[in-house]
């Protein structure tokens, strides 16, 4: 295996943490090249001081002057110059649509993209897509779910696949009633059940947005119509995702919950490697089980498929008014079930918008965050108060 360059964009963040710790374990394989992160910067200094890249970036502008004195032999550059650095591979991690720019910005090298915040794609899916087929890049997904179905789907075959099959372990709140949720805190929103993740990807999972998110990621990065992306509660998060043919075959990619895994698959395609992380040892395995889940309960999961119909736009206001209620949560200014109004309310008020580029969604993103925040503000402003 020939020795690759490489760029982690969030460096900092659980996918960046995991992908270097891949690094590690195969030093002699990888040349990190670029570093960024938002704000992070004593973690950014670290990893600069251990892996001693050529350029170095962080959002946060306060933390520059910090950077520069303490990494001298990193080239401090900005987030989206590091993206267009000349390297193999590239992590793009950056939460968020944040991360946008940067990972545009990665595919227009042509090379080989690992993805890994859906938010991404969700905004601007076709625009994404579009670069990737004209600049010839290879886009590589890393959420667990998409990468498990783009290990047994059969391209050369896509008119026999007869639906996709994302598979959701129902969060912190699957047994939960609507009553239940009505008093949701922050800290039992972010205690995932079987995935260590960040604030923000937690509250998605406890809501079910991020398989809605999924569907939308689903949709662009196959080429499949909703009506043939399916969602199904597997509590145990052992079968990562399923393709079903037409033959009545389903194809699974079946892995332990630990992201090491789909991010090695990327790191090393279209070859294999080893990793960190503990293997699955399917004597253990007592059960696998498998649920509908409640729409009525997760609104996310019913509001997408009307997303989806209305096209890019309504996708882009789907997802940056959840971004904006999200974090309204985790700040105690709203319940937990105002996320879903929060959202609903926004792709109301939004209407319907053409996108033809990047202008387009960020000025669309823009607006809605900015009416989604009236909407929150024009609530009560005390903060909720937990029993």
């Amino acid at each position: 295996m020939e020795r690759k360059s490489v760029t982690v964009l969030g460096a900092t963040g659980s996918i960046g943490a995991s992908t270097l710790d891949l690094i590690r374990h195969h030093h002699d394989r990888y040349d990190v090249r670029v570093l960024t992160a938002g704000s992070n910067v004593e973690r950014l200094i670290r990893l600069a001081q251990e892996f001693k890249p050529e350029y170095v970036a962080i959002a946060n502008q306060k933390s520059i002057t910090q950077l520069k004195s303490q990494c001298p032999d990193s080239k401090v550059i900005s987030v989206d110059e590091a993206a267009l650095v000349d390297t193999d591979w590239t992590m793009a991690a950056i939460v968020g649509t944040a991360g946008l720019i940067p990972t545009m910005n990665a595919i227009q090298r042509g090379k080989q993209v690992a993805f890994a915040s859906k938010e991404c794609l969700v905004a601007a899916g076709n625009l994404m897509m579009r670069a990737v087929r004209d600049n010839g890049a290879t886009l590589l997904p890393v959420d667990s779910e998409h990468n498990a179905i783009y290990q047994v789907f059969d391209d050369k075959q896509k008119s026999s696949v007869k639906r996709l099959i994302l598979t959701a372990s129902g969060g912190p709140f699957r047994g939960w009633n609507y009553e239940q949720m009505q008093t949701v805190t922050p800290a039992q929103a972010v205690a995932h059940p079987t995935w260590s993740m960040g604030a923000k990807i937690s509250v998605d999972s406890a809501t079910l947005m991020n398989k809605a998110l999924e569907v939308i990621e689903a949709h662009y990065l196959f080429n499949m119509p909703s009506e043939k992306i399916d969602v199904i509660i597997h509590p145990q998060s052992l079968i990562h995702s399923m393709v079903e043919y037409n033959d009545g075959s389903i194809l699974s990619q079946m892995g332990p919950s630990d992201m090491r895994t789909p991010i090695a698959y990327c790191l090393g395609w279209p070859e294999r490697i080893d990793t960190s992380a503990p293997a699955l040892d399917l004597e253990t395995i007592q059960k696998l089980t498998f649920e509908r889940p409640d729409t009525d309960k997760f609104k996310s999961l019913a509001m997408v498929r009307q997303v989806l119909r209305e096209g890019q736009a309504a996708c882009i206001v789907f997802n940056a008014a959840n971004e904006i209620a999200n974090q309204a949560f985790l700040d105690e200014k709203i319940p937990f079930l105002k996320i879903y109004d929060a959202i609903e309310e926004s792709l109301c008020k939004m209407g319907k918008r053409t996108i033809d580029n990047m202008e387009d969604v960020i000025a669309l993103d823009h607006d809605t965050r900015h009416i989604t925040l009236k909407y929150i503000s024009d609530r009560d402003n005390k903060k909720i108060h937990y029993a």
